[in-house]
């Protein structure tokens, strides 16, 4: 997907994945995180309110990156206190930067399946020795998307062979209406 098409899905508040909170699975993930010096990434992040708990609790290496310049200012209106610095309007895919901690939310299902391997190596390349992605990935599909779907075996073959799945399972706390759809993914670099 082009950045003219999430520029108009943001410019027409056409973001129904938008839940106007942290996600509950990736909340209580957050909850137990010590380490308040990892460099965390959220990718894709639209209002980037798991940025915005993360930066909240302590986190002050949080980034996030965005390709859509409405979403990127919806975020700064509402959270101006975030730093400047570590908010990155471009391409995931043209990132340069490690990091710690990937928290996956929306981003992975809101690009063509195509892309999937791309993903995968990105992350890869991004993230630090025994660096985590950690998030949510849809257990279903859809008719059309974005958002894309699939299965646990289909995300098995995209990230066993560069990543220990340490956890790939239904979540068990997700907002009713995708109760039963997502899994929680917390995925380590070999």
């Amino acid at each position: 997907m082009s950045k003219d098409f999430w520029e108009n899905r943001w410019e027409n508040n056409q973001i129904g994945w938008d839940l106007g909170e942290v996600s509950p699975p990736i909340k209580a993930f957050i909850d137990q995180l010590n380490n308040k010096k990892s460099f965390i990434l959220v990718p894709g992040c639209g209002n980037a309110y798991e940025a915005e708990y993360l930066f909240e609790n302590g986190f002050q290496n949080t980034y996030i990156v965005e390709i859509a310049d409405a979403a990127i200012q919806s975020f700064k209106k509402r959270y101006p206190q975030f730093p400047a610095a570590h908010i990155i309007h471009g391409d995931f895919f043209d990132l340069d930067r490690k990091f710690d901690l990937i928290i996956e939310q929306t981003f992975f299902c809101a690009i063509p399946p195509a892309q999937r391997l791309d993903y995968v190596k990105k992350v890869k390349s991004i993230l630090n020795p025994k660096g985590k992605l950690v998030g949510l990935l849809f257990n279903r599909f859809f008719v059309k998307g974005p958002p894309y779907g699939g299965t646990v075996a289909e995300y098995e073959s995209y990230f066993e062979k560069d990543f220990e799945i340490q956890i790939m399972e239904p979540a068990k706390n997700s907002i009713e209406p995708r109760d039963g759809s997502e899994l929680f993914i917390k995925l380590q670099l070999k």
